[in-house]
Order: C-alpha cells, then structure tokens, then sequence
C-alpha cells in the first residue's frame, strides 16, 4: 500500500499495460503512467508487425485506454507525433484528438516553439499537458509563462535526467533547478521526473521534493525491494564524474518566447521518438 508519509506521485513509465498490472501489484497503488512512440514501439504486441497511419494510432488508443481503465484515478500521458518538421496546428490536432481518446489523459508536447505554441492555445481550451524533452532550467521557465493561468494539476513539464548523465552533466540538477525556480511561482506546473534510469535517481527525486516521478518497472520494482525507502533531504546523491548544472537566476513572469528554448538533446529526443514510431509504419 502506499506509504503514509510519500507525497511524490509514482508514475509507470511504459507502453504496455501488462507492466502497469506488474506495478499495481507491486506497489499496491500507481498514480499514473507516462507513455511515449519508442515506448509504444516496445510493446510485444508490436514485434514483427507493421502498421497503416490509422492502424497504428488505433493501436495507441487502445493500449492508453487499457491503462486508463486500470487507473482511472490516475494520469496517463499520450504523446503526439512530432519531427522536427510538424506544425504547430499538426500538434494541436492530434492533441485535441488524444485528449477525447481517455477521461485522464495529459498530451505530451516537445518543450519547442512548436510544442509550446500548441501547449498555451490546449491549457486554454481545458486540456492537461505534459511538456516533454526538457533538458534546461530555461525550458521548464518558458512552460512555465506559456501555460500562466492553468490550474493546478493541469500542467506537467517532464526534465530527462537520464540523458543529461549520458552527455556527462548531472541530470538531476536539472530537477533540483526547476525545484528551486517553480517555488517562486504560483505551482501550476508539476515538476515530473524522467528518463529515470535507476534507484539513485528515484530515492534523491523523492528527497529533492519532486512532484511526480516516472519510472520503468525495473527501477520501481528496486525501490519496492528497498521497503518503499523515502530519504529525506539529506540524502547523499554523488554522481561520479558529472558536471554539475548551475542554477540560473530567471524570471517567470518573462513572455516564454524570451527563453532559450534551443537545446541538442531535445532535437535528439524528438528525432529518436519519430523515428521510432516511423518504423512501426508499413
């Protein structure tokens, strides 16, 4: 059951419902899942398979809305399709289009100009956004100003720690920034942990005070054999040859258009997830 004194939420980072039954299981609770195409791509279903355009969203559809059903009181995060080509108005209306697909979605947007475009017209029409492949403090700022006025629970911006370690920087600076930024603004934007790639990362999330964390099952199924462990902020996180990140002194009231949006590892990540999804196409 869940731990009386853990505020995080625990989120299953995964395409396949099978693994959201293993963790609910495990935990005894799951607060959300987060989903993406690579993820997708991983499903066992999709093995030696190839899939129409409309195939291959319908298939989409009905995994989330497995997973929905298994936690209807949680969040579970559909991503749209995008390559470093795909509009804006593209965005909007496959987001607008995913929302209606389950009663709990939150829709992925890259943390672009594109995607945050698409992010500040969705808050406004009531629909719940992830902002996804964020790597800098000035990122999490610009999602911060572009969804201004959402409500609380509405907005998720997701930092991949896992793949800032992987360029050599300390990716859960990245968390500890945003932290620290997010706590002079109104909390309309739940700072979501990602690309967690082992218990280190999820204890010191957890010690950090982060909102949510998005785990695969490997990591949650660590942490359950580490008897739920929740530190405190004393806990020693001391990632070996790591640069740190400094933090930024930046101004969330700024227009998000101010903001230094450019960063490799997003263009990466967005090249990474299309070409993922575009292999499942006939």
């Amino acid at each position: 059951m869940r731990p009386n004194n853990l505020k995080t939420r625990i989120f299953l980072d995964s395409g396949d419902p099978d693994e959201t039954r293993e963790a609910i299981k495990l935990l005894g609770f799951l607060d959300g899942q987060t989903t993406n195409p690579s993820l997708i791509a991983k499903n066992p279903q999709t093995k030696g398979k190839k899939f129409s355009q409309t195939e291959v969203f319908e298939f989409y559809r009905n995994v989330v809305g497995e997973v929905s059903a298994l936690i209807p009181e949680g969040s579970v995060s559909i991503e749209v399709y995008a390559d470093d080509k795909t509009t804006t108005e593209a965005m909007l209306g496959q987001g607008l289009e995913f929302f209606e697909w389950i009663p709990n979605a939150h829709i992925k947007f890259p943390t672009t100009t594109a995607g945050l475009k698409a992010a500040e017209v969705a808050v406004k029409e009531g629909m719940r956004v992830n902002m996804t492949l964020c790597f800098s403090q000035a990122q999490a700022a610009a999602v911060y100003a572009a969804t201004r006025g959402a409500v609380k629970g509405q907005v998720y911006v997701s930092p991949f720690v896992g793949r800032l370690d992987d360029i050599g920087q300390n990716g859960m600076d990245a968390v500890k920034n945003i932290l620290a930024m997010y706590k002079q603004g109104d909390g309309h934007v739940a700072v979501l942990t990602a690309s967690v790639r082992n218990l280190n990362h999820f204890l010191y999330a957890l010690a950090l005070g982060s909102d949510i964390i998005t785990a695969p099952l490997k990591t949650i199924k660590e942490w359950v054999e580490a008897g739920f462990e929740i530190p405190t902020m004393g806990f020693k996180y001391g990632p070996d040859g790591l640069k740190a990140i400094p933090y930024e002194t930046l101004d969330l009231n700024e227009n998000w258009t101010k903001f230094d949006l450019i960063h490799q590892l997003t263009e990466k990540g967005i090249e990474k997830f299309s070409q993922d999804w575009n292999a499942l196409i006939k």
